[in-house]
């Protein structure tokens, strides 16, 4: 008979202890599958990371840190992110310096230059030098009296300047020199026309005749200012109604177009504003009857005194600009 230690296990026994190993195992199974879960861990950091998620709305920190990792994400799409704002400021006074320091110099050392010979730093449109190219037309001149308002005059060898050429009576005086194929002519501008177009001449008749026959109507031509040879001095009248209290005052015989005509306050030299007919005023009476200062389109000036106020009276003076 087998001793008792040697005997095998009853089935009932048996079967229990492999429930028990196998309850065993599968528990171990079970812990080793929950451990490598992929939510088993992330759990945990989930219920950390609750509370931080809930203090981000109020918390400046986590904003920061949720910026960090994709700062080109907030550049592209936020406006009012600083990156975008710096880049775009930046620039501007860069460039707000560089654009008012480049044209400075030039406006400062301008004035300072020493024109060259033949120079006209006070001209207007019209420039010596200068060959423009328009068309001529003619008109019946009359007594050549226009809108210079220089009067009547017995020499027709006149012109009306265009509108724009004409420049608020700035070519008012002016010799120009005409030329239509092989002939020219030199005439005076004492008249505007204000339907003309940029670079046009309206000719007196016996002007154009010189030119071309009156029956051509409209020639081309090219053109330039002169300053002529000449024995007459400039002479001054005041206007219509001009007393001590206002006056116009007018230039007459310059050589060269007058640029600025300026009255003595005593104190300095005041210029008077120039009208489309030909008259500078002094709206409130200062210089009239006073010295006056005559400054042509190449800078030189002429000083005269000695002329009363004498409304419509041509006053000779014994002075003239100088040949260019």
């Amino acid at each position: 008979m087998a001793s008792s230690p040697h005997r095998r296990p009853a089935p009932g026994r048996r079967t229990a202890l492999l429930s028990a190993v196998a309850v065993a195992a599968m528990g171990l199974v079970v812990s080793l599958v929950m451990a490598f879960r992929p939510h088993g861990e992330p759990q945990t950091v989930r219920a950390a990371a609750t509370p931080a998620a809930s203090t981000r709305s109020t918390s400046v920190a986590p904003k920061t840190a949720k910026l960090k990792p994709k700062p080109s994400k907030a550049s592209k799409g936020s406006k009012t992110s600083p990156t975008p704002t710096a880049a775009r400021t930046t620039p501007k006074p860069a460039r707000t310096p560089t654009a008012s320091a480049r044209p400075s110099p030039a406006r400062t050392t301008v004035p300072n230059a020493r024109p060259a010979s033949g120079a006209a730093p006070l001209a207007g449109r019209i420039k010596p030098g200068v060959t423009y190219s328009g068309v001529a037309t003619h008109y019946a001149a009359g007594d050549g009296n226009g809108a210079c308002t220089y009067g009547p005059t017995s020499d027709l060898m006149i012109a009306a300047m265009n509108h724009t050429d004409y420049e608020t009576a700035k070519a008012c005086g002016a010799y120009i020199s005409v030329r239509a194929g092989g002939a020219s002519v030199t005439v005076r501008v004492t008249n505007e026309c204000p339907e003309c177009a940029v670079g046009q001449l309206d000719l007196s008749e016996q002007a154009f005749a010189k030119l071309a026959a009156l029956n051509a109507g409209r020639i081309s031509v090219t053109w330039s200012l002169l300053s002529p040879s000449t024995s007459d001095k400039v002479s001054i009248r005041y206007k219509t109604g001009s007393s001590a209290n206002w006056c116009g005052i007018q230039a007459l015989g310059h050589r060269n177009p007058l640029a600025r005509l300026e009255v003595s306050t005593g104190s300095g030299w005041r210029q008077l504003t120039r009208e489309s007919y030909n008259y500078f005023l002094s709206e409130d009476g200062t210089g009239c009857g006073g010295p006056l200062r005559l400054t042509d389109i190449y800078g030189e000036q002429l000083t005269v005194s000695g002329i009363a106020v004498r409304p419509d009276a041509v006053q000779a003076t014994r002075v003239q600009f100088a040949q260019h």
